[in-house]
């Protein structure tokens, strides 16, 4: 019994002189640009997600020999950049009419980044890795 009441007054005694140190915290400006294009890369991803999710452009993709699940972690890993290219490629395309550019975008920069050794897509590419 002494040498629980020893355990529990030694561990009262350390967590009472650590709770005493300062604990520190980081505050900066954010400026409004930052949120704003944190919004719209949301938006963009969203954008390129839904379009992936469309059955004809799944169909075409298959065509072509891309998986519509390599596709969208392939979209997930893309730069912010890169997906507002993306979107804004689907904002200019006509409705129903440039499926075929919007997959050639996609699978031009899955065959990039499959040679660059960052993606394993295509079994015909070799990494440059």
């Amino acid at each position: 019994m002494k040498s629980f009441k020893h355990l529990v007054s030694s561990c009262l005694i350390v967590c009472l002189t650590a709770s005493g140190f300062p604990l520190t915290a980081q505050a900066s400006i954010v400026a409004t640009d930052e949120i704003v294009a944190a919004g719209v890369s949301s938006a963009n991803r969203t954008k390129v997600g839904a379009f992936l999710e469309r059955d004809d452009v799944r169909q075409a993709m298959q065509a072509q020999g891309v998986s519509p699940l390599a596709a969208s972690q392939r979209v997930e890993a893309m730069s912010d950049a890169e997906v507002a290219q993306l979107a804004g490629r689907i904002d200019q395309a006509p409705a129903g009419g440039e499926v075929v550019g919007v997959l050639f975008t996609v699978f031009i920069i899955l065959l990039v980044t499959d040679i660059m050794g960052l993606t394993k897509v295509f079994p015909f590419t070799r990494s440059v890795r």
